[in-house]
């Protein structure tokens, strides 16, 4: 039996749930300043206690009630790795308004229509407004079944009544449970609320998928500790000026974590978009200076983004550098690379780089098709029609190779790109200034060795950047 001992005092951080043996000014997990404060905590003596089930060899161990079950939603299931996991427990983390509710509910109403009894508890909204936006998403079905609760006891009796095998929880900061600290949302709260919560979950085999807010900067909201209870933690992404949404995998113990889904949000639901490259290029009628098309890679799926550059003369002192989806901090490097080992001056011109669509590039793949888009934009000379360009930029103006080249090269020339710009193999000796030609589906691959033959390449430099 565990007996209770002397309560000797630990201090937790009341933003993230870190506990430490000595008081500190700032939070060793989040980092905050001042979160710090006193809390008793009993000491336990434990002893052996009788075991819930005897341990077995693994070779006995039956894999038959872990097995993948669809979704409904074939993009959320190659996030997941196949489906839902019977016992699993899934945290959706997103910004206010991305569309979280909206996906779960269809993930519930796709469940309920192959007679799978799914309970839908809402503590945000009441019943009848879940109930208005399944109208209009289509998502009304008999083995759906709404409840409104915040009291974690209330929950736990409708799990007891419907039996479900799917549980969304919406969301986990707004359920309470009587007789602990704290108000929903808290530390405390959080903790203990979604620990009772995975019991269940694990006793009764039912897939459960939580909610979850974030904080200003993005980060999941509540203790740390939170990501490691659950099973899948899922980050929901999306610009309030764009339909699109991702949805990617940042832990999965039944899968990769490198998987990417994509989604379309609108007023009739939300819709799977298994080809979303046509949102990241846009289609020019003719060439145009400042842009190039880059190929990257959002899980194990290739992606195709537009980059956009423009460069004007300065009238500040220290010119500026502005960024939008594209890392700012490569943009600098590129263009320190670019004024360095290719001549361009840049030191007293605004630079503007952007994607098209709200891409996000953070893969160092892109590093030769900003350098590209920005040269471009600097001289008025527009690359040719029909290239992408794929390589990473070293601090000497090397391109080194980037990971899953076939699979990028099979994308573009799906696409209809005519060329691709890539770096040579390890070992090639080009002369400088050259590359070596070779086809691949179809499509012309430039082999380069560093940053300026590319651009020569491409003819996006002037005469003196040439020599």
């Amino acid at each position: 039996m565990s007996k209770p001992a002397k309560v000797r005092p630990a201090y937790r951080c009341t933003e993230c749930g870190w506990e430490a043996t000595k008081w500190v000014g700032r939070c060793g997990e989040c980092q905050a300043w001042g979160s710090v404060a006193e809390t008793a905590a009993p000491t336990l003596r434990t002893s052996a206690s009788p075991v819930t089930s005897p341990a077995v060899p693994i070779t006995q161990v039956s894999v038959e009630d872990s097995a993948f079950r669809t979704s409904g939603v074939p993009e959320l299931d190659r996030v997941l790795g196949g489906g839902l996991v019977p016992g699993a427990a899934i945290l959706l983390a997103g910004e206010p308004g991305v569309g979280k509710s909206t996906l779960l509910l269809e993930v519930a109403a796709q469940t309920a229509r192959v007679r799978t009894r799914t309970l839908y508890v809402t503590g945000e909204e009441s019943a009848s407004q879940v109930r208005l936006r399944a109208d209009r998403t289509g998502g009304v079905h008999d083995e759906l079944f709404l409840a409104a609760e915040t009291d974690l006891g209330a929950i736990l009796s409708h799990i007891e009544q419907v039996r479900p095998t799917l549980l969304v929880i919406d969301s986990i900061q707004t359920i309470g449970a009587s007789g602990i600290d704290g108000v929903p949302g808290g530390v405390t709260q959080v903790k203990e609320v979604t620990a009772a919560l995975i019991r269940v979950a694990k006793t009764r085999n039912i897939t459960t998928v939580l909610v979850g807010h974030v904080t200003k900067d993005g980060s999941i909201a509540g203790p740390r500790v939170l990501e490691h209870l659950v099973d899948v933690v899922l980050q929901f992404e999306g610009d309030r000026n764009s339909r699109f949404r991702m949805v990617r995998a940042m832990k999965n113990r039944f899968g990769p974590v490198d998987e990417v889904g994509c989604f379309d949000l609108s007023t009739e639901g939300i819709r799977a978009v298994t080809d979303p490259t046509g949102l990241f290029v846009e289609h020019h009628s003719s060439q145009v200076p400042g842009t190039c098309v880059a190929v990257m890679m959002e899980g194990r799926r290739p992606m195709l983004a537009e980059v956009q550059a423009l460069v004007t003369p300065s009238p500040l002192e220290r010119p500026r550098r502005t960024t939008s989806g594209i890392d700012g901090s490569r943009v600098a490097m590129i263009l320190a690379v670019l004024q360095q080992h290719v001549g361009i001056r840049l030191h007293q011109s605004d630079v503007f780089a952007s994607t098209v669509g709200g891409a996000r590039i953070s893969e160092p793949a892109a590093d030769l098709a900003i350098a590209v888009a920005i040269a471009s934009a600097t001289n008025g000379l527009a690359p040719p029609k029909g290239v992408v360009a794929m390589g990473e930029i070293g601090l000497a103006g090397e391109l080194r190779r980037v990971r899953d080249l076939p699979q990028r090269l099979a994308e573009a020339a799906r696409l209809g790109f005519q060329v691709a710009v890539v770096p040579s193999e390890p070992g090639a000796t080009n002369p400088p200034g050259t590359a070596s030609s070779r086809k691949i589906d179809g499509m012309t691959v430039l082999d380069v060795g560093s940053v300026r033959d590319a651009l020569r390449t491409l003819q996006v430099t002037s005469a003196d950047q040439r020599r």
